[in-house]
């Protein structure tokens, strides 16, 4: 058994996916997973409902930064491994409401320290020798790069910029510590900006894919030559899964996709792409929709991982390309409607029409 805090999120809902795929194709046994998710306007148990009916999965729903709540999760369920991807992760949500971030970036990931370390500690044996905490962050807490810059190694030091990155940071400095201080056995992995099948439509990507479907404006930051190193999500899954495996105890791997584009690129790339699979009715080319909305603030300008460390010391590396990962996105968004339909929420679309309106 193992515990995903955020399961029913964008990552942690595709690694739900990628941890019952990956059992069939290995031949391995079907391990089953424990979702512990506060269902916030991300999460979403439609995104796992096959495998929440299947069995495979148990969700309980609830905050991480709710003590009791984890203790008895942990009593109950007894998992060899914590995997927490749990997090608010938004760059805009955080500029206009830090609050949330701090709570559940900084003092959820303490709270789970806290009560998995006493977990840990209860454990014998081999029980306790096998136990693996894997925290799952962001390259974003390296801060912003200029296009000549090297990109982020594990060894970068840390320069966020935004309230996001910075609660993000404040959780990495605490797992960092439980495994100094207490000898608490974690990992952290930092990943790239990723995409894929789920991702909630506030993101870039699908954003872009959802908006041009419907006719919108394309909305693009500044300049659009923001630079980001983007990652197909079930190629950050297997990290995560080979990490968990084959990772070294109080170690730190970056995760990239090696695939840096420029925010514009990505958005043309998404239109040429819908011109061929989807023409809009009065002929006229997805480009067309593009516009230009005053840039988010303190937005850093590139992104890039050197994924050096996790491909010798692992083995990993990312199977797609940007070109194959964004085609499989595209017809997804496509052909999943419904799943769409669930998660256009009203406070979704209050969201988007705040954000986009102060920067027209």
């Amino acid at each position: 058994m193992i515990l995903i805090t955020g399961g029913a999120g964008f990552i942690g809902g595709n690694f739900v996916h990628h941890w019952f795929e990956r059992c069939a194709r290995l031949g391995l046994p079907e391990e089953p997973v424990v979702v512990f998710d506060k269902l916030t306007y991300a999460g979403n148990p439609h995104t796992i409902g096959l495998h929440l009916q299947a069995g495979r999965a148990t969700l309980v729903q609830a905050d991480i930064a709710d003590r009791e709540a984890v203790r008895q999760a942990l009593a109950t369920h007894r998992p060899r491994a914590i995997l927490h991807f749990a997090a608010e992760s938004h760059v805009d949500r955080s500029i206009h409401g830090p609050g949330e971030f701090i709570h559940t970036n900084m003092v959820g990931t303490f709270s789970l320290l806290e009560e998995a370390r006493a977990y840990w500690n209860s454990l014998d044996g081999a029980d306790k020798d096998a136990f693996r905490f894997l925290h799952v962050s962001t390259d974003e807490v390296y801060g912003s790069l200029s296009d000549t810059d090297p990109a982020f190694s594990e060894t970068t030091p840390y320069a966020p910029n935004s309230p996001y990155s910075a609660s993000k940071a404040g959780s990495d400095h605490l797992v960092r510590a439980y495994h100094h201080t207490y000898g608490f056995p974690t990992l952290t992995t930092n990943c790239s900006n990723n995409y894929g099948p789920y991702h909630f439509p506030e993101k870039l990507i699908p954003l872009m894919i959802l908006n041009a479907l419907d006719g919108k404006p394309l909305p693009v930051y500044g300049d659009g030559l923001n630079i980001r190193d983007w990652l197909y999500v079930r190629d950050h899954c297997e990290a995560i899964c080979q990490v968990l495996e084959k990772g070294r105890l109080g170690e730190t791997y970056n995760v990239g996709g090696i695939n840096e584009i420029k925010n514009i690129d990505v958005v043309t790339t998404i239109c040429r792409k819908l011109d061929a699979l989807r023409p809009r009715a009065d002929g006229q080319p997805y480009e067309s929709l593009i516009t230009y909305v005053k840039d988010r603030p303190g937005h850093d300008r590139r992104y890039a991982i050197d994924p050096t460390k996790i491909q010798s010391e692992i083995g990993w590396k990312p199977a797609e390309t940007f070109e194959s990962g964004i085609n499989k996105t595209v017809q997804w968004f496509l052909d999943h409607t419904d799943w769409i339909d669930t998660v256009r929420s009203g406070a979704y679309r209050d969201w988007i029409a705040q954000n986009y309106a102060e920067r027209a």
